[in-house]
C-alpha cells in the first residue's frame, strides 16, 4: 500500500489587495495541483484556505514518494558496441558509464532500423518532501499578480510583504526557503483577537487552532457564508433585508478575518434620491450592504463590517456614518443641480466631447444612431417617433453632473431625468435600455423602443469602429466590440428581430463621411458577428457541424438562421440523418468535379432507369410539399419531409452510373443531382454534417 501524508502550506503576509484574495487563492490551487500531477506525485485532494493575511492549502493524501519507474535507455548501434576482439567499443564504455551499469547488464532491442543495445534499470522515484518547495515556489511565480513588490533588504517579489511561511508534511517540517522565508510549524492568528503564535503539529488541526485560538475563520466559504447570515441578522433588526451583491459579498469577505457586523444610519432626507444613486454611494464607493423593506424600498441604513470585535462598536458605527454622509450630499447636490436643465438642452453640447477622433463628436454619433433607429423603428412597423425622440436624449446624462460623479449610473440616470421632465414612459425607459444587455447572460431591453435603441447604439459603434480600422486583436478591445456585437446578437434572436443583417450593416456604414471601403468593412463586421454567433450557438447546446451547415447557405436574418440550426438540430435525430447527409456529400463532389456546367433541370423524356425516373419524381414531390413550409419558414417540417427523399436517393446511386459515356444522359442526370442538392439549400447544407 502506497504511503501518504497530508500535507499545509501557508503563506502568511499583509493585507491582501480584497479584490485579488479569491483569484490568487484558486490559481494557487490550480497551480499546485498542475505541478504534483507534472511531478507524478498522486493526492486525494486539495482544500484551498484564503483570509486577508494569508494564502493556505492543505493537500491530503499525499503520496510520500513518487513510484519507482523501470526504465529503458538504448545506447550505440549494436554493431558499434564492441570491437572486433568483443572487448567494449569507446561509446559503450562512455554509456555504460552514464548508466552506472556493466557490460553484463546489456540488452540487445531489434527496431526497424537496425539493433541497438541499451539497459533496463529501475529508478527511483524522489521523496516528496524534495519536491514540494519547487512545486509551491513555482506556483506563486505563476500566480496573476499585475505587479510585485519588493521588501526589505531581500530580492524576492510578491503582491504584499510575507512575513511568515508554514510548510508540515505529516507532523514535519520540510525546511526550505520560500520567498525569502524560512519554512517552520507557527502560524498566526488574528492581528488583535489571537493568542500570539500557534505552533501546529500536523496539518489536520490547522483550521480548528486556528478558529479557537487565532479567531481567524480560514475557510473563505465559510467566512462569506457567515458574512451573509450576519448581514441578515443586522438586517432584520430594523425589519429589514439586506442587499447583497455577489461581488461585494466576495469583497467584503476577503477584507475580514473575524467578521463583526455594524448597523449605520443615514438621514431619511436622503430616500428622496434615486434609489441607483444610493446602492451605488453606499455598496460601490462605500462597501456596505443596503437594507430594503419588504417591499423593496430602502430603509435609512447599511451594513458594514469590521474585522475587529471590539467593545466601541459605537464608535465604528458613527465613523462610517461620518464617512457617507458627505457623499450622500454631493449626490443630492448633483440631483438637484443637474434637473435645473433638461437633457434636450444638453443633446448640442454632446458635439464637445469626442467619441472617437476619425468618427467625430458623441453629438456625430447622436445623430447617425437616430437615423438608423428610424429605420430599424420603420422595418419593424415600431413607432419611428418615439425611437427617434429616444435616440436623441440617449447620451445627454453623459454631461450631467451626477454621471460625471457615478460614470456607472449613464443610462439610469437619463431615465430618472427624463422622467422628472415629463417625458413618456417608453422613451425614458429607452435611454437606460440601450446599453442592455450589459453583461454576458443579463436581461435585454423590456421595452420596444429600448430593443431598436440598444440594437441602433450596438451596429453604430461595431460598424464605425470597423470603419476607423480599429479591428479588435488578441486580448485587446477597447471599444468592448466582442460585447457589442454578442449583445446585438442576443437582441436579434432572443427579441426576434427578423431583420436583414448585411442591409443594416450597409445602412449604418453609408452614414460615416470619412474615406474606407464600405463592402470590405461590411463583410469584415458581419464575419465578426458570425465569429461570436458561433459560440453563442454551441453554448447553447447546438454541435459545430450544425452551425457550418447553416452558415453554408448564409442566412440574411439571424431569426432565419436560429430557426435553420433548429431544424437541422431536430433532423440529425431522424433515422434517415446519416444516410442522406451522406448522399448529400457524394452529391457534391461529384458536382464538384464535373468538367460541365451543370444545370439543375431534368429532361424526363431521356431518363431510362426506373430508379432515375422514381427519384426524379419524388424530387418534384418533394418540391410541392415542402414550398408551403418553406414560405412560413418552418424549416422543420420541411426537412422532416426531404427525409423521406432517403430510399430513392440510395435506389438512385446503387443503380444509376451517373457518369454516363452519352453526354445528354450524363448532363440530366447531374442536374438531376443538382435539383436534389438544391432542394436541401434552400434550407441548409446537410452535406456538412458529421456522423
Amino acid at each position: 500500500m502506497t504511503e501518504s501524508r497530508d500535507v499545509l502550506f501557508e503563506l502568511g503576509t499583509e493585507e491582501l489587495p480584497p479584490k485579488s484574495l479569491l483569484t490568487l487563492s484558486r490559481a494557487l490551487q490550480s497551480h499546485v495541483e498542475s505541478g504534483l500531477t507534472k511531478a507524478g506525485l498522486t493526492f486525494a485532494e486539495i482544500l484551498p484556505y484564503a483570509t486577508p493575511r494569508r494564502l493556505a492549502l492543505v493537500i491530503r493524501g499525499l503520496q510520500v514518494s513518487q513510484p519507482d519507474q523501470e526504465v529503458e535507455r538504448r545506447g550505440p548501434a549494436a554493431n558499434a558496441a564492441f570491437q572486433t576482439d568483443g572487448s567494449p567499443s569507446k561509446a559503450l564504455e562512455g554509456f555504460l558509464r552514464s548508466c552506472h551499469a556493466t557490460a553484463d547488464q546489456l540488452i540487445t532491442l531489434e527496431t526497424g532500423k537496425g539493433a541497438w543495445v541499451a539497459v533496463r534499470q529501475t529508478v527511483k522515484g524522489v521523496q516528496a518532501a524534495n519536491l514540494l518547495p519547487e512545486v509551491f515556489r513555482q506556483a506563486l511565480a505563476a500566480l496573476p499578480i499585475a505587479k510585485r513588490m519588493r521588501w526589505g533588504d531581500g530580492m524576492a517579489e510578491f503582491v504584499r510583504p510575507v512575513h511568515w511561511v508554514v510548510l508540515l508534511f505529516g507532523h514535519d517540517v520540510i525546511e526550505a526557503e520560500i520567498l525569502g522565508i524560512a519554512t517552520g510549524r507557527v502560524t498566526r492568528g488574528h492581528r488583535f483577537h489571537g493568542t500570539g503564535e500557534i505552533s501546529l503539529n500536523s496539518p489536520g488541526e490547522y483550521v480548528d487552532r486556528l478558529l479557537n485560538e487565532g479567531h481567524v475563520i480560514a475557510d473563505f466559504e465559510l467566512r462569506r457564508q457567515k458574512v451573509e447570515v450576519l448581514a441578515g441578522e443586522a438586517a432584520a433588526t430594523v425589519q429589514g433585508q439586506a442587499v447583497i451583491d455577489a461581488e461585494l459579498l466576495d469583497e467584503v469577505t476577503a477584507l475580514v478575518e473575524w467578521p463583526v457586523p455594524v448597523l449605520g444610519g443615514i438621514e431619511a432626507r436622503y430616500l428622496a434620491l434615486p434609489a441607483e444613486v444610493l446602492i451605488t454611494t453606499i455598496q460601490n464607493n462605500q462597501k456596505y450592504f443596503p437594507v430594503k423593506n419588504a417591499g423593496g424600498r430602502l430603509l435609512p441604513n447599511f451594513i458594514t463590517f469590521s474585522n475587529l470585535d471590539s467593545t466601541r462598536l459605537d464608535t465604528v458605527r458613527e465613523g462610517n456614518e461620518r464617512v457617507v454622509r458627505p457623499r450622500l450630499a454631493d449626490a443630492e447636490f448633483f440631483w438637484n443641480l443637474d434637473r435645473k436643465r433638461t437633457l434636450e438642452s444638453r443633446v448640442e453640447s454632446l458635439g464637445q466631447v469626442t467619441f472617437q477622433k476619425i468618427l467625430g463628436s458623441l453629438f456625430d454619433k447622436n445623430q447617425r444612431v437616430r437615423a438608423l433607429a428610424k429605420r430599424i423603428a420603420s422595418l419593424l412597423g415600431q413607432d419611428s417617433a418615439a425611437a427617434d425622440r429616444a435616440a436623441m436624449l440617449a447620451k445627454a446624462d453623459l454631461l450631467t453632473t451626477l454621471v460625471g460623479e457615478f460614470p456607472e449610473l449613464q443610462g439610469t440616470m437619463g431615465r430618472y431625468y427624463a422622467l422628472a421632465e415629463g417625458e413618456p414612459a417608453e422613451i425614458a425607459a429607452a435611454i437606460e435600455e440601450q446599453y442592455l444587455p450589459k453583461v454576458s447572460g443579463g436581461p435585454l431591453p423590456a421595452t420596444g423602443t429600448g430593443l431598436i435603441l440598444a440594437l441602433a447604439e450596438k451596429l453604430d459603434t461595431l460598424t464605425g469602429i470597423f470603419s476607423a480600422g480599429l479591428i479588435p486583436t488578441g486580448d485587446k478591445d477597447p471599444y468592448a466590440l466582442r460585447r457589442a456585437a454578442l449583445g446585438a446578437i442576443r437582441l436579434f434572436i432572443e427579441a426576434d428581430l427578423d431583420l436583414d443583417v448585411p442591409e443594416l450593416l450597409d445602412t449604418a456604414l453609408a452614414q460615416f463621411t470619412h474615406d474606407f471601403d464600405a463592402v470590405k468593412t461590411r463583410e469584415l463586421v458581419h464575419t465578426f458577428m458570425l465569429e461570436r454567433l458561433r459560440g453563442y450557438s454551441l453554448d447553447r447546446g447546438y454541435r459545430p457541424d450544425e452551425f457550418e451547415a447553416v452558415l453554408a447557405v448564409w442566412p440574411a436574418s439571424l431569426v432565419d438562421f436560429e430557426r435553420r440550426l433548429q431544424a437541422v438540430q431536430e433532423f440529425r435525430r431522424l433515422p434517415e440523418a446519416a444516410s442522406l447527409a451522406a448522399a448529400n456529400k457524394r452529391i457534391r463532389n461529384i458536382l464538384k468535379k464535373s468538367e460541365e456546367e451543370v444545370v439543375a433541370n431534368v429532361d424526363a423524356a431521356i431518363l431510362v432507369e426506373v430508379a432515375e425516373r422514381t427519384l426524379l419524381e419524388a424530387a418534384r414531390q418533394a418540391r410541392e410539399s415542402i414550398l408551403p413550409s418553406l414560405q412560413q419558414r418552418d424549416y422543420t417540417d420541411a426537412l422532416r419531409r426531404l427525409a423521406q427523399l432517403r430510399v430513392p436517393v440510395d435506389g438512385f446511386f446503387d443503380g444509376v452510373m451517373v457518369m454516363a459515356e452519352d453526354a445528354g444522359l450524363r448532363r440530366n442526370r447531374l442536374g438531376l443531382l443538382g435539383i436534389i442538392e438544391g432542394l436541401f439549400l434552400d434550407i441548409a447544407d446537410i452535406s456538412r454534417l458529421q456522423s
